[in-house]
């Protein structure tokens, strides 16, 4: 897979995670004992597993502009998925750790959204950090 092929189809499974859970069917109530979020606008549980609200959403969003933003370009595709690993990779950390959890009661980043991810932050790094580009990836379609 090219790096740009990484950015575009990132990008596009950015935009529908970040849009999906504002429908109202695909987002169940948080289940008891949920931890406080200072930011409740939009909160549950998208499909029933994955914590989220408003905030987290956006976020989601941005990182799906920004992939399909940068998808016909080699370098910015590589720094794409480079951000994605460190940034998710800081998530995942986060996710794991009792206080933080919750991005400082902003967005929830913990349960199932920790796996979730944690496998982005692998593929992300492979593309960022790994796999050199081949130089006809360089040139525009």
């Amino acid at each position: 897979m090219h790096i740009r092929t990484f950015a575009l189809v990132s990008g596009v499974g950015f935009l529908a995670s970040g849009i999906a859970p504002f429908i109202p069917g695909l987002l169940g109530p948080y289940e008891a004992g949920e931890q406080g979020l200072m930011l409740e606008h939009g909160a549950g549980e998208f499909l029933g597993l994955f914590p989220t609200n408003t905030l987290h959403n956006v976020v989601h969003l941005l990182f799906g502009a920004w992939g399909l933003g940068v998808h016909r370009n080699a370098l910015a595709a590589t720094r794409y998925a480079q951000g994605v690993a460190l940034v998710f990779g800081a998530f995942v950390i986060m996710g794991l750790v009792p206080g933080l959890n919750t991005l400082f009661g902003l967005a929830p980043l913990h349960g199932n959204d920790v796996w979730a991810h944690a496998l982005l932050v692998v593929v992300a790094a492979y593309f960022g950090f790994v796999r050199r580009s081949a130089p006809q990836e360089y040139a525009r379609p």
